[in-house]
């Protein structure tokens, strides 16, 4: 299952996500998650990326294959293995992140606007691995080209 949460700024997209990932949040009603629910996030922020494609594998406890593998699929080439990540593009961050979440062992996969910064071309390339690895995913995303052809669910807010 694919769900794209869409809908306008401000009609609570963001404060789903941050309730479901385990932020301390004020909320009425009810929810409930399972405590051995596994979750791979994907933020809009890349600033924090650092260090080598394989020190960050390592680090984030990832199959460097798969992980390398993936990249490869999203246009990455070789020589962009070997440079530090803080010196990638918004786009190839952006990336990075999206081949971590796919390289994790989890049941949700939950990401926010995978797209900012991605040209029309990786953004094509996104959609491929997602109607091939068919991961479990809720994403925000305001490309309704994208949600259309990704998502199994369009939820709007």
């Amino acid at each position: 299952m694919r769900i794209a949460l869409t809908g306008k700024n401000g009609s609570g997209k963001s404060s789903i996500i941050k309730l479901i990932c385990g932020e301390d949040l004020d909320y009425t009603g009810n929810f409930v998650k399972d405590s051995q629910l596994k979750i791979s996030y994907v933020s809009q922020d890349t600033s924090h990326l650092q260090g080598t494609l394989s020190d960050y594998a390592i680090d984030n406890g990832i199959d460097e294959s798969l992980f390398k593998s993936i990249l490869r699929k999203l246009d990455f080439s070789r020589v962009q293995f070997e440079k530090d990540i803080s010196d990638f593009s918004g786009g190839q961050k952006k990336k990075v992140l999206i081949a971590k979440s796919l390289s994790e062992n989890v049941h949700l996969h939950i990401w926010d606007e995978p797209l900012n910064f991605i040209d029309v071309i990786s953004r094509m390339q996104i959609e491929e691995l997602l109607l091939e690895y068919e991961p479990t995913i809720l994403f925000v995303e305001h490309d309704k080209e994208f949600c259309n052809t990704v998502a199994t669910e369009i939820i709007d807010l």
